[in-house]
């Protein structure tokens, strides 16, 4: 008697097929690309014109580093990008990579030490959770994620930089456009051509960080703003107002 196949195998090789036969992820092949995400970032850099040459950019969730990849091309040979991501990736020239957690201070403040006391003009931030398949717990890591990011670029960034954030429609999202909308003058809604239309996944493109010397800048609850670039690792989790912690675990999520 044969045995029967594990339904896990089928769904493997569901997602092989649909990965292999990808338009996106041939054409990622085809141009030297290590994702098909390194198409999202093109078009939304050129929607949003978050190009220019020799900008400082820092890359958060970078690997497998295929957005670092648009970035250097891009950018020019005199641009300074510094990448972070948990996982280690094949170097680039002229990249600086910094490899950890960047939920861990120590990690944030290597990477600060990285920058030199010098802000950047852009963050682009792909970071995501690993998911649970608890929906409203992966929303909550989603959306915190994205407040980490913007409590970095809030620091680092220079008057009328610019922000890239993934995020994931669903609870928290509104609110967490709204965070952005207080250090940002613009801030749009985005869903990239290549990013698969089942899924959840947008980018919240946020142009024109406020200088925080302007009657129009809105500090958060709790935050304050000084010139300069900060010291290395402060302000951490100061200034914002927490959009994951207000996303509960519906009823039928506990205990799962």
């Amino acid at each position: 008697m044969t045995a029967k196949r594990p339904k896990k195998n089928k769904f493997v090789k569901a997602w092989l097929d649909e990965h292999l036969n990808d338009p996106w992820v041939r054409e990622a092949t085809r141009r030297g690309y290590r994702s098909r995400a390194a198409f999202k970032l093109l078009e939304l850099a050129e929607r949003d014109k978050l190009f220019r040459p020799a900008m400082s950019v820092v890359d958060l969730g970078a690997a497998p580093g295929s957005w670092t990849q648009v970035l250097r091309e891009k950018l020019g040979p005199r641009a300074r990008i510094v990448a972070l991501d948990l996982l280690d990736f094949v170097p680039l020239p002229g990249v600086v990579r910094v490899q950890g957690d960047f939920r861990d201070e120590a990690v944030v403040a290597t990477l600060e030490t990285a920058l030199d006391g010098r802000k950047v003009d852009l963050v682009v931030s792909d970071l995501a959770p690993n998911l649970s398949g608890i929906e409203s717990a992966d929303q909550a890591r989603a959306v915190h994620l994205g407040e980490l990011a913007l409590e970095f670029a809030a620091r680092w960034l220079e008057p009328g930089g610019d922000l890239v954030v993934k995020a994931f429609q669903g609870a928290g999202l509104a609110e967490f456009q709204r965070e952005l909308q207080q250090y940002f003058a613009k801030v749009y809604v985005r869903k990239p051509k290549a990013s698969r239309d089942r899924s959840r996944e947008v980018y919240l493109v946020a142009k024109g960080r406020k200088n925080p010397d302007s009657g129009n800048f809105a500090v958060a609850a709790g935050g304050s703003e000084t010139p300069g670039a900060p010291e290395s690792g402060s302000g951490r989790h100061k200034g914002l107002k927490s959009t994951s912690r207000r996303i509960r675990p519906s009823r039928r999520d506990v205990g799962r």
